[in-house]
């Protein structure tokens, strides 16, 4: 049986742009606030990351002409209606050794805290490689580690999200250790009807190498548009829509896996993410069947104290 998740609190934050570097990653991992941290998402080589291009805003869901320009800097929220973010992000330049180098540093700072290191790769090798990569350095560090594998950045020029596609998906995971000392986790896209869901937990349940799921990535093709026209700087404006306008669908996503993975017998944990920004966010996630719930858009917003917020008031 893939081995377990082990979180408390059961809070910790996503992959994501603010868990890039140290700079973002140690005031995570000293926080008492959270039963874990993520790294954000790193290929064994790095991402060909464009300042020009690969940016993010910040805007208000219910009037969408209302955003911050473009890079906004972290942790200074210039409006409380601007709760929703847009990226193009792609991945991270980080290549994943610079993530283990991360991780070495805070390895000096001891704490039972688990370390999500999340990575991808552009092919089911390449992405198995990376995997193993972790599964090595988990035995060189006195650390409790999982791997989560994102398969769903929408972002990424010419390649669909693999968690999109049942051949795809399946490589991806056939090409996985048979397997591994540590959690190995999917990171997956946000579905929008039953046969989507189908192919996730039948394509799983096959494998039989994945202990949990992390629910839901970004939404792609969303766009923030002013009168003028798009705001980011991507091909069309386009980018991956986050924050309180995708909580319902990242509700409806963890309803429907934890249900359908009960039904099947398979046991997966998962980890909720989208939209939760307070207590009430984080409440609604557990209820809809989440194990753990992450934080991404209000991290970004609001700094590490979103997480004692959240504590504060459950």
């Amino acid at each position: 049986m893939p081995a377990k998740l082990r979180i408390e609190p059961p809070l910790l934050n996503a992959a994501c742009p603010w868990a890039s570097d140290l700079t973002f990653l140690r005031p995570l991992w000293k926080s008492p606030s959270t039963g874990a941290i993520t790294t954000r998402t790193s290929l064994v080589n790095g991402y060909p990351h464009d300042d020009a291009v690969n940016t993010f805003l910040f805007y208000d869901p219910s009037d969408s002409t209302s955003s911050t320009s473009r890079d906004p800097p972290a942790f200074q929220p210039s409006s409380d209606s601007l709760t929703g973010s847009l990226n193009c992000f792609g991945l991270s330049p980080h290549p994943l050794a610079s993530y283990l180098d991360f991780i070495r540093a805070l390895a000096k700072e001891p704490s039972d805290k688990l370390i999500v290191v999340s990575v991808t790769g552009e092919t089911p090798e390449t992405n198995a490689e990376a995997v193993r990569q972790v599964i090595a350095f988990s035995k060189e560090v006195p650390l409790r580690l999982a791997v989560e594998i994102n398969l769903s950045c929408p972002n990424v020029p010419g390649r669909p999200p693999p968690a999109y596609d049942d051949g795809e998906l399946r490589a991806f995971l056939a090409a996985l250790p048979d397997s591994s000392p540590i959690p190995i986790g999917l990171k997956t896209t946000p579905y929008t009807h039953p046969g989507q869901f189908r192919m996730l937990v039948s394509a799983v349940k096959d494998s039989g190498k994945i202990s949990f799921i992390t629910a839901a990535n970004t939404l792609g093709s969303s766009v923030v548009m002013t009168p003028e026209g798009p705001i980011l700087p991507s091909e069309g404006g386009f980018g991956g829509l986050a924050g309180p306008a995708i909580h319902p669908l990242a509700l409806g996503n963890v309803v429907s896996l934890r249900k359908m993975f009960d039904e099947a017998g398979v046991d997966i944990q998962i980890i909720g993410v989208g939209g939760v920004g307070d207590a009430n966010g984080y409440k609604r996630m557990r209820a809809a069947g989440a194990d753990f719930v992450a934080v991404a858009t209000a991290l970004g917003k609001q700094g590490p104290k979103v997480f004692d917020d959240i504590n504060a008031k459950l």
